[in-house]
């Protein structure tokens, strides 16, 4: 059955210009590269992205150049000449701290080449003059991002709710914006818990990091576990999901699965497993088509579809989805795991959509709506 398009916002309506201005457009005819910059593309999230931006670039007979740079500052910056001088007329870029979209944008800017930011904004408020570079420029088209904060408050009440009151919290990058993010709404919820709750206070270690592999997630759940013998619970805050697994495996080792409870972000593949067995208390996650919509919005900029970037910071909220049960992840893998979120058709009506559009499309997504396009 053809199922329907992703709501009124995913209409076959065809793409007006973004605002008013000029930009370097492509051809009908003329091939499209686009340069997709990640800390890793082989990982839990990273194969994920992988995948929904292959089915998106081969919708569209758009080439794709992969550059994995670990969250290594050097390689971040490094990757973007790298694509340029590759041919690419545009990039996504899944970068750590705000500081490395300087040399990324201007690089951008040196080429002609536009950038959309993935799982990241630049904060207006903490590095201004980065955010007005960015808003300066002719070929920054937007930014994809989460809401962190909020991320955070909701994962750790769904400890505190269970009864958690000891939370170990394990890092993966100092200084990476979305960490950053992540870490104000775990200690928002715990501040707003306290304040409420004198007599029965929760606490929130300081973080230890692990960066993004598995062993350092393990490590630093060993040294958690060492450092407080009363430990009920730990947030691996995220850096693509092996750092979770590298806890899970240490809390499992220790034989403490029962008495320590475990929230993260990033979902991982057996999930439903975990959240059945008690290994994993809940995860937000389902985020992986993120890039997706920086890759839609790079792609109508090289087609000068949108337009008239200079003195506009534009930027599309995410939404996260929440599993707190294995009857919660049944109904994600069915329509994320077991099959993409959207179909080919679908790809190529997203594509056509305005920016608004498009925001209002990612704004959207959800289980029940991936659910309701499936069966509609």
């Amino acid at each position: 059955m053809k199922r329907k398009l992703i709501s009124a916002a995913l209409t076959l309506s065809m793409v007006g210009s973004l605002f008013a201005g000029s930009a370097v457009t492509t051809h009908a005819d003329d091939p499209i590269k686009i340069g997709v910059s990640i800390w890793s593309s082989t990982d839990v999230l990273g194969s994920q992205c992988r995948r929904i931006l292959d089915a998106a670039a081969d919708a569209l007979g758009v080439e794709l150049q992969y550059v994995d740079q670990g969250h290594k500052s050097e390689e971040v910056t490094k990757s973007v000449e790298t694509l340029c001088t590759a041919g690419c007329q545009g990039i996504v870029i899944c970068n750590s701290a705000d500081t490395e979209m300087v040399s990324a944008i201007n690089t951008c800017n040196q080429y002609g080449v536009y950038i959309a930011q993935f799982f990241r904004i630049i904060s207006e408020e903490a590095n201004p003059d980065i955010y007005e570079l960015a808003k300066a420029s002719d070929y920054y088209v937007a930014a994809v991002h989460e809401n962190e904060p909020e991320n955070g408050e909701k994962l750790v009440n769904i400890l505190i709710d269970k009864g958690c009151r000891d939370i170990g919290l394990i890092g993966w990058e100092q200084g990476d914006a979305t960490w950053l993010g992540r870490w104000e709404g775990y200690q928002a919820g715990v501040d707003k818990w306290n304040a409420e709750h004198p007599d029965d206070p929760v606490k929130l270690s300081d973080p230890q990091y692990a960066g993004t592999t598995s062993e350092g997630g393990s490590k630093a759940a060993d040294a958690l576990m060492s450092a407080d013998p009363e430990l009920d619970a730990l947030i691996p805050a995220g850096g693509g999901g092996d750092p979770l697994q590298g806890a899970i495996a240490a809390v499992e080792r220790a034989g403490k699965t029962d008495s320590i409870s475990i929230v993260s972000t990033d979902f991982l593949p057996d999930l439903g497993e975990r959240l059945a067995n008690g290994s994993m208390a809940g995860e937000s996650g389902g985020h992986y088509c993120d890039p997706l919509f920086a890759f839609m919005a790079v792609y109508n900029a090289i087609k000068g579809n949108y337009t008239g970037f200079a003195g506009t910071f534009n930027d599309i909220n995410f939404p996260y989805l929440y599993v707190a049960s294995a009857d919660d992840y049944a109904e994600y893998e069915k329509y994320f795991v077991d099959q993409l979120p959207y179909t080919t058709e679908e790809l190529v009506a997203m594509s056509e959509l305005d920016f608004d559009g498009l925001v209002e499309a990612a704004g959207s997504l959800s289980i029940e709506d991936a659910a309701a396009r499936a069966n509609g």
